[in-house]
């Protein structure tokens, strides 16, 4: 439950931080791109929400119903969330400025958008392994309508990435997924 809670910090202490920064128009990746001011602080923001994750994710699987079931959906969840965030952080940063110009900022945003798009199908596997565990249905029904929500709002946010609201549509593209984590911690811990 805390790692959205760290990664929402992050960005609410980063921007009190840099008096240049704007919520609305600049991205969370600028943050700690390449040569940002606090830069290290807010990779370590992004370390700790990456490795708490990490941990959630690897004992999820055996939180829902004993570890009956598929394994999709944690792994699908897990390698987005944490192992993707961590090599965004330490190996990927955006350019200099939060520009993608070079190869390491062209891979941040593949990454970025791969760790979305198999959190979303992470949502789905779990939807479908949840319908069938007694206890989960209302779980497994917001799982379907997290991923739903999250695709609109990343096709959305892709297509006004070049815009002056670049930073809030992150934002709203990005609370979904936060959300998702929290609620799916809180049912794990419920449950058992």
């Amino acid at each position: 439950m805390l790692s959205p809670i760290v990664y929402t910090l992050m960005w609410i202490l980063g921007g009190i931080l840099r008096p240049d920064y704007s919520h609305v128009r600049d991205d969370i990746s600028s943050l700690f791109a390449v040569g940002a001011p606090n830069r290290g602080l807010m990779q370590s923001f992004i370390i700790v929400s990456s490795v708490l994750l990490f941990a959630f994710y690897v004992g999820l699987h055996w939180g829902i119903d004993n570890g009956q079931g598929s394994i999709v959906g944690p792994v699908l969840l897990l390698t987005p969330s944490s192992v993707l965030g961590m090599l965004v952080a330490f190996f990927f940063p955006l350019d200099a400025g939060g520009e993608i110009v070079t190869f390491r900022g062209k891979m941040h945003l593949i990454l970025v958008i791969g760790s979305g798009l198999l959190t979303i199908a992470g949502m789905v596997a779990l939807w479908l392994r949840l319908q069938l565990v007694e206890g989960w249905n209302a779980f497994a029904t917001y799982s379907l309508i997290s991923a739903i929500v999250s695709l609109t709002l990343v096709v959305i946010s892709g297509i006004f990435i070049k815009s002056k609201y670049r930073g809030l549509l992150e934002r709203l593209g990005v609370y979904p997924f936060q959300l998702y984590y929290f609620v799916l911690s809180l049912m794990v811990f419920l449950n058992n």
